[in-house]
């Protein structure tokens, strides 16, 4: 993320309904009106809270939208959210602003309007950004318009369970039980789960609690870890479990680089949302229909054609896609787990034949997708499951984009 506030434009932001015109009586009515005095903070930091809102106030970490106005000390505007009609939103704490908004906005509430008065040093200092002249005093009028705090993972409380041990190795605690007349989870179902990983030593290493977003995969066919495709094969919709699996089952002698060490035990507090039947895909038949070659290398079989727009880079595209190697072997599939994917296209987010492809297309359209190893995963593979040098086909539609 880049530190420069006013270059926020450029960063896609959730869209956010808010309007100064259809929303003023309600601020009349839940705001309170500040004394406007200036207060200092021993950083040099000055604000004035001009209203006060009633929201809560943004810890360390909070995901935070801000509408601002920023100008320099003679009232010159050099930038604008507000003219964007689109607020700005950053993770606070995290240097992904300067230290003036860091430090200043973790001193209001949600609703809050205020003025920081930012001297240089806790701006852009002595060099010049933009329109910004260097060592210039910055004034931001903002308004802090909404606050996602963290959200606090406690791990399960397993006292007094049973640890029960699988003839793998895997060991695994049911802290709670859902409904027992829901189906046990089946090799080839999609899954939907929830679920904090932590070291032998209590860290934690990834959370989708704390993400707020639940993971969903197909179970049983090596998209996941071997401890989970055993342990959530164990559990009923609504069941929680504690699944301690040992290196093996794991991610093994070589760990996951810069994450997890090699040869690491690692437990998961696991809840199973849902499980329902696999989605049988039929590939594309693309048989007697031509074959389009781009001078990347890049194949491209139509296979449904629309009249609709092409998307342009930087716009987030929703895609159905379905992969394969050349021996016909299925590896991925969105179809499969009923789950389009998105992505910002032209952002380097996926593969490099993904990025050519998608941009080709337009919105509903079907193509096969022959990719060559440069414009994919090249001499690395990926996850064990792509091949060094591997060819990839997909079966792709193009199923929106914003």
């Amino acid at each position: 993320m880049n530190k420069i506030v006013f270059f926020a434009a450029v960063i896609s932001v959730a869209a956010l309904s808010y309007s100064c015109k259809t929303n003023k009586a309600v601020q009349e009515n839940s705001v309170e009106k500040s004394s406007n005095d200036t207060i200092k903070t021993a950083s040099g930091l000055q604000y004035i809270v001009r209203e006060k809102g009633r929201g809560v106030k943004p810890e360390n970490g909070a995901t935070v939208k801000v509408h601002y106005t920023g100008k320099l000390t003679n009232d010159t505007v050099f930038d604008s959210s507000y003219k964007r009609n689109q607020p700005f939103s950053f993770t606070l704490g995290k240097g992904q602003v300067i230290k003036g908004w860091d430090e200043g906005v973790a001193l209001l509430n949600q609703g809050d309007k205020a003025t920081l008065i930012i001297p240089s040093e806790l701006g852009y200092g002595a060099r010049a950004t933009g329109s910004i002249p260097a060592n210039s005093n910055l004034i931001f009028d903002i308004e802090l318009v909404e606050v996602k705090n963290p959200i606090k993972v406690e791990p399960y409380d397993t006292k007094g369970k049973d640890t029960l041990v699988t003839a793998s190795g895997l060991k695994y605690i049911v802290v709670d039980k859902g409904h027992s007349l829901n189906p046990l989870a089946k090799s080839g179902e999609n899954v939907t789960v929830n679920y904090t990983g932590y070291f032998k030593d209590g860290m934690i290493f990834d959370s989708s609690v704390k993400r707020g977003q639940p993971i969903k995969f197909a179970l049983g066919v090596g998209q996941v870890i071997q401890g989970w495709d055993e342990g959530l094969q164990l559990m009923r919709a609504g069941d929680k479990f504690r699944l301690i699996i040992p290196w093996q089952l794991a991610y093994g002698e070589k760990g996951r680089p810069q994450s997890i060490p090699p040869k690491s035990d690692l437990i998961f507090d696991v809840e199973l949302i849902s499980n329902i039947p696999e989605v049988k895909v039929e590939a594309y038949n693309v048989a007697g229909k031509d074959t389009i070659t781009l001078p990347s290398g890049l194949k491209m079989i139509p296979v449904r054609l629309t009249e609709n727009q092409k998307p342009t880079n930087g716009q987030t595209v929703k895609v159905h896609y379905s992969g394969y190697l050349t021996n016909g072997t299925m590896f991925d599939s969105s179809v499969k787990r009923d789950e389009p994917f998105s992505f910002t296209l032209g952002s380097g987010q996926v593969i490099k034949g993904w990025d050519e492809a998608i941009a080709k297309m337009k919105k509903g359209e079907q193509y096969r997708v022959i990719i060559p190893s440069e414009l994919g995963y090249g001499e690395r593979g990926a996850g064990g499951v792509i091949p060094p040098n591997a060819t990839l086909i997909f079966d792709v539609q193009l199923v929106d984009f914003m």
